[in-house]
């Protein structure tokens, strides 16, 4: 089978979710016509998904847009690393949608049900469309649609503290997309493109500090979206007021999106190391200083926000290594944080349903209410720790040993940090069991509420995906250095977008492929050539 054959599949992921979204809306009145409407198009997406994750295997495949050739046409690409966020965000998102099925009533509040559908819809094909593009303008429009999206989301209710909440997470959103844009502005202007694979072949072609500085201003602006210390203190302020639905797939995706951005673009476009050590810094901090805040926290919801930003700092500790075993570590890792971390926002809803609150100082009793959820919300909290032998413990191991084959003081510095972040986490995590499963309740403890079936069981789906994802860690993990080597090597991912030099394979007649300086048609640099995109760093990973 020849995947170069089937790469119109690379608009699934994005296309059916916009149509299953304006069918919703037409059904806005049925609202169990448009749950199944929801349900089968994401598993469309899901089977589709998987399918792209198989054919990208023999290399990534890319679909040009409207058959406008790259890089004057929008092109869709396909590695592993894309394929393998793309199968795993489709997953959480399937099971948050089955999770919100029956979650309007627990929500105490009007939920308008005809809005939720169509706009958590329209979010998934944000998702995709961010995971899936080699276009930096169209990665910026993907994070425009997850900001309209998300807002809509964040303020279901409409009560006073959720438009407080959703009014903070546009303004810090609007500013970051405005320092992407500008950023896009200044590539356009060095490089004369915004294709990223086109922008890889000519970086090294324009003025070192300009590079930095375009580098440094993408950095920020992902940096911003992924919620890394100094830029986080927005995301515990805004999730937690969400409902429980919707605070789950912000957790396990939005953050993520900035993440797969800042890998993206420090593996493909900017070979140079220079900010590896400035990155490597960042992440200590944020490890650090998240899961500080995380112990301070007597809210379920708050604690697992501060989490969420303390471990975001393990994927940019992965990406500042600067080799292939940091960045494949990073990868696994931040497949796993997606599944464990959306898995225990939906336990803190079940937790909330079954026990009036989030508050951990008005919980209590819960083992004698449900000792199951006791089980279920055991199981990825010691996940997120890095208990092993689960999927945590393997991705911290990866980049602890990734680090000490460096061996520089950073680097074990930064596995300090790393083992304390974990035993903090554990710490704060079994601290939040304690207070709400093994502590009396001050209160007389009732019986079990109705839970429906729904919320159950895909909390329980997440939570069984987290444990089989250490069960096939060895498959996976191969898969994610496939991923990694692509990345470091460059020359797959260029010459699969521009298999004849600087010009796609489309059908635009305009496209003359010429270089923007010289007027000759380039030739594609090798990685162990001078001047290559991947030539720095290429002969020796274990420099930086």
């Amino acid at each position: 089978m020849n995947p170069a054959d089937w790469s119109w599949v690379l608009g699934i992921p994005v296309l059916v979710p916009f149509v299953a979204a304006a069918l919703t809306l037409l059904l806005a009145r049925h609202h169990t016509a448009q749950r199944i409407v929801s349900l089968i198009a994401l598993l469309i997406v899901q089977m589709d998904a998987v399918f792209i994750g198989y054919l990208s295997v023999s290399g990534p495949i890319t679909l040009d847009v409207g058959g406008w050739s790259a890089p004057v046409g929008v092109t869709l690409v396909a590695d592993r690393l894309s394929a393998l966020m793309l199968v795993v965000s489709v997953f959480v998102t399937l099971c948050v949608l089955v999770y919100s099925f029956t979650q309007d009533p627990a929500e105490g509040s009007r939920l308008p049900v005809a809005v939720f559908q169509p706009t958590f819809l329209i979010l998934s094909a944000g998702v995709s469309n961010a995971f899936l593009t080699g276009d930096l303008f169209n990665l910026y429009v993907g994070f425009e649609i997850l900001l309209v999206a998300s807002f809509v989301l964040i303020t279901l209710g409409g009560s006073r503290e959720r438009i407080r909440s959703g009014t903070v997470y546009v303004v810090v959103s609007v500013v970051s997309s405005a320092i992407f844009l500008i950023a896009l502005a200044m590539v356009y202007a060095a490089v004369g493109t915004v294709n990223m694979a086109q922008i890889a072949l000519r970086m090294n072609s324009i003025d070192p500090a300009t590079a930095q500085l375009i580098e440094v201003m993408l950095l920020v602006a992902f940096g911003v979206k992924a919620a890394v210390f100094p830029l986080s203190a927005w995301l515990p302020d805004s999730y937690p007021t969400a409902p429980a639905p919707v605070t789950a797939v912000f957790a396990g995706l939005l953050t993520k999106v900035g993440v797969y951005a800042i890998i993206r673009t420090q593996s493909t476009i900017f070979a140079d190391p220079g900010l590896n050590k400035a990155l490597m810094i960042v992440a200590l901090a944020t490890m650090v200083i998240g899961i500080l805040g995380a112990v301070a926290q007597d809210d379920i919801k708050r604690l697992l926000s501060f989490t969420l930003v303390s471990h975001i700092g393990f994927m940019l500790w992965g990406v500042g290594i600067g080799t292939i075993d940091g960045l494949a570590a990073a990868v696994f890792y931040t497949a796993h944080h997606i599944i464990v971390q959306t898995a225990l926002f939906l336990v803190s809803g079940l937790m909330e349903r079954v026990g009036g609150s989030t508050s951990l100082t008005k919980l209590g009793s819960l083992l004698k209410i449900w000792p199951f959820l006791a089980i279920v919300y055991l199981i990825p909290a010691l996940n997120l720790a890095g208990v092993p032998p689960m999927s945590g413990f393997l991705g911290k191991v990866g980049m602890i040993e990734a680090s000490a084959r460096v061996g520089s003081p950073l680097d074990w510095t930064l596995i300090a940090g790393g083992l304390v972040t974990s035993l903090l986490t554990l710490y704060a995590l079994l601290r939040a069991w304690n207070m709400a499963f093994w502590q009396p309740s001050t209160e007389p403890v009732s019986e079990r509420p109705a839970v429906p079936w729904t919320m159950t069981f895909a909390t329980v789906l997440l939570v069984a995906a987290s444990v089989l994802l250490a069960v096939l860690a060895g498959p996976i993990y191969r898969y994610g250095y496939g991923a990694a080597t692509e990345l470091r090597e460059q020359e797959p991912y260029i010459s699969a977008v521009l298999p004849e030099a600087e010009r796609g394979t489309g059908q635009s007649d305009d496209q003359n492929g010429h270089d923007s300086e010289s007027g000759a048609t380039p030739t594609l640099p090798t990685p162990s050539s001078p001047g290559a995109p991947g030539g720095i760093g290429s002969a020796n990973e274990g420099e930086r």
